[in-house]
């Protein structure tokens, strides 16, 4: 990939496809702030979390070239993409990743399933400040207005000050119009369930199958600082996502349980 050194490189990807109109908008913020790559899914991927693709083939396929952009659809998921951007296209590290505008929320537990966050995730692992961001609106056309206003404050911020090594930030907005929107809130991830439902049919062959319903339980909706709460609230939630999963805590417990060798 040519590249303009005096501009920065803004590593653009989703996983709803594409095609989204989510990505679109992202890249309409990234372009105000210097070059943009994009390579994200040729189709939805949504729920992939961080599968990478290695039974099969990759293809790239370069979709557009016009002034400080390039955009590329992959036949892989949002982390084969963040992978071939990095290790096939670029030749310097990317300034920043965005990685959505995501249609649906990823707060609280999903961020476990978001193929949106896997592609920050992967962006933070090759050690370049990335950022997963959402609307908790589930159609095809949200209003994009107030993501775009604040997703540029958030762009702004992260190419002058960066993120701490080893942090990506997953962001959600509230599904309000600019002006219903208090603020950004810097939170922790609520604790909480998707209780899964199945949806049983029987085809035309009477063969089973199943789609997959369910609602989300929030176990502590009246905390104010998790990224729930803040949603209800009418802010934008920001949580600090770190890739390292180790839990300090535990590790103490476990070392005396396990002090000594043997039984």
């Amino acid at each position: 990939m040519e590249e303009k050194r005096n501009k920065p490189l803004i590593l653009v990807t989703n996983d709803d496809g594409i095609h989204a109109p989510g990505l679109k908008a992202l890249v309409d913020i990234a372009k105000k702030f210097g070059q943009v790559l994009v390579v994200a899914p040729d189709e939805g991927r949504s729920g992939m979390s961080h599968a990478i693709t290695i039974k099969y083939p990759l293809r790239l396929n370069k979709i557009l070239k016009e002034d400080d952009l390039i955009m590329y659809s992959c036949s892989g998921h949002p982390a084969d993409c963040v992978k071939l951007a990095v290790n096939q296209i670029v030749d310097r590290k990317p300034d920043i990743l965005v990685s959505g505008i995501n249609h649906g929320s990823n707060s609280s537990i999903s961020v476990v399933y978001s193929g949106t966050m896997a592609a920050a995730i992967e962006g933070g692992l090759h050690g370049i400040p990335s950022i997963g961001l959402s609307i908790t609106d589930y159609s095809s056309r949200p209003d994009f207005s107030a993501c775009k206003f604040f997703g540029e404050q958030i762009i702004k911020n992260t190419l002058l000050e960066g993120i701490p090594e080893g942090i990506c930030l997953n962001v959600n907005f509230p599904k309000l119009p600019l002006n219903d929107i208090r603020g950004f809130r810097i939170c922790r991830q609520a604790r909480g369930l998707w209780i899964e439902k199945f949806d049983k049919r029987v085809d035309p062959h009477r063969r089973e199958y199943f789609w997959l319903t369910g609602y989300f339980d929030n176990y502590e909706p009246d905390d104010e600082d998790t990224d729930e709460w803040a949603l209800k609230n009418n802010y934008i939630s920001i949580v600090p996502v770190r890739v390292d999963f180790s839990d300090l805590e535990a590790m103490k417990k476990l070392k005396s349980l396990y002090a000594k060798p043997g039984l």
